[in-house]
């Protein structure tokens, strides 16, 4: 018997150009592992194709090699001295090589319980973890702040406007288009800014002068400068990720004053978000995002791109092309 994965055989400027699908035999769980199908597997369109391009700093490995992040299935069999996890389970993977592949076999401790083998477990399991823990171990977001929030309508934007709110904040979301400033404004975003439409810094400067307490950016660029400009007394500043750079490989050159002159006189800070950095905390962060799901308090949002890994390579473009909303993921 065989399976099908995502392998990535060369680098190239593209994850299209730099991967193949491949057919492997179906392995059996060793001693500590499990065997698991997946039914589900997250979409990362900048990580994937800057890791085709050899780009990931964190990341150094030659072709070729299965890629994917995450995925969420189910326990197909257990291998000896497996206590925690029994056939049938529903777990998630959430590290790298874990998610574009039909099936998934290694140790019992790289796969966690998730209530459920579901596209919505694995999108809380995933980026839910990384905006929870932005906002509230990075950032420090207190009750009642004011919070800027930039790809508002991404996977981990979306998630991190709605805990925002469960912690009784005032939210400014900021994304690209009517169709994706309606979306978070249905989430309870506060004010939305369609950088399509307005223009982010002069609005930032206009309405919120020096007010916003934690803002969290992965876009970068201009997004960034004017967070930065707009901080709050202690403002906090966390960046995870800087979109507008990654998609062509090139920073943009900035000539201007260091940070530092605008961050003194505030006694504000930027800190940086690595969710691989904060493993100890993942656990801690999916209770608590299961218990609000099951509680009704918090709504992933989850855009199907595919019915199998043939739709892999489309999603990622989809995903640069900034044509999706939620959580990108595609069925296996």
């Amino acid at each position: 018997m065989t399976y099908r994965a995502i392998e990535q055989y060369r680098f190239a400027e593209s994850f299209r150009a730099a991967t193949r699908i491949v057919e492997l035999p179906l392995p059996e769980p060793g001693p500590g592992e499990v065997l698991v199908r997946n039914a589900w597997a997250g979409v990362n369109g900048i990580f994937d194709t800057q890791l085709a391009r050899n780009a990931v700093g964190t990341i150094r490995i030659e072709p070729p090699f299965l890629t994917g992040v995450e995925a969420v299935g189910t326990v197909a069999a257990v291998g000896a001295g497996v206590t925690d996890l029994r056939v049938g389970d529903a777990v998630a993977a959430t590290r790298f090589r874990g998610g574009y592949r039909e099936v998934n076999c290694g140790p019992a401790s790289d796969f966690v319980p998730v209530p459920e083998a579901s596209a919505e477990a694995l999108a809380l399991a995933s980026s839910g973890v990384a905006a929870w823990l932005a906002l509230t171990l990075t950032g420090q977001m207190q009750r009642g702040e004011t919070v800027a929030i930039s790809a508002a309508a991404g996977g981990l934007g979306h998630l991190a406007v709605q805990i925002a709110k469960l912690h009784q904040c005032h939210v400014i979301a900021i994304c690209g288009g009517a169709a994706k400033a309606a979306f978070v404004k249905a989430l309870g975003a506060d004010r939305v800014i369609d950088y399509r439409s307005e223009d982010v810094g002069a609005v930032l400067a206009s309405e919120y002068p020096d007010r916003i307490d934690l803002a969290l950016d992965t876009v970068g660029g201009e997004v960034f400068d004017a967070m930065v400009d707009n901080l709050a007394n202690h403002g906090r500043l966390v960046i995870s990720g800087w979109a507008s750079d990654m998609v062509d490989d090139q920073p943009t050159p900035v000539t201007a004053p260091r940070i530092g002159h605008k961050l003194y006189y505030k006694g504000a800070s930027v800190r940086a978000f690595m969710n691989a950095l904060h493993t100890a905390h993942w656990p801690g962060a999916r209770a608590r995002l299961f218990e609000l799901y099951a509680e009704g308090l918090l709504r992933p949002h989850v855009e199907v791109l595919g019915q199998d890994l043939d739709s892999v390579p489309a999603a990622v473009e989809a995903l640069l092309a900034s044509q999706t909303m939620g959580k990108a993921v595609v069925r296996l």
